[in-house]
């Protein structure tokens, strides 16, 4: 059988209930704040981990730069070693003018 509550026992079970209901919302803060501090904690290491990948992504990207950069000076440095196209083509007109093997087969 329940005990009818007195005066002195309903303002304690009244306190206890209280009581539980705040230790309630401190459990669900504690596990939410848990929660946070390993989403946190994973962001980070996935942030690092994409920053490192992004750093040595533009290590290679320079490296490739630098040789492109490289093979442009090559390249421009051999090109006055090259005769221009138009040049070829006039010494071609004028070869073609003067053919002295051909002079000499008019004259046989």
């Amino acid at each position: 059988m329940d005990i009818p509550p007195t005066p002195e026992s309903g303002g304690f079970d009244e306190f206890k209930a209280k009581l539980r209901d705040l230790e309630e919302k401190q459990r669900i803060l504690k596990d939410r704040l848990l929660l946070l501090g390993q989403n946190i904690v994973e962001i980070k290491e996935k942030s690092t981990e994409k920053s490192l990948e992004m750093k040595k992504e533009i290590e290679k990207i320079k490296q490739e730069v630098e040789k492109i950069r490289e093979i442009l000076e090559t390249v421009s440095s051999e090109l006055p070693k090259y005769a221009k196209k138009e040049d070829v083509e006039i010494l071609s007109k004028q070869a073609k003018m003067f053919q002295p093997l051909e002079l000499l087969k008019d004259r046989e």
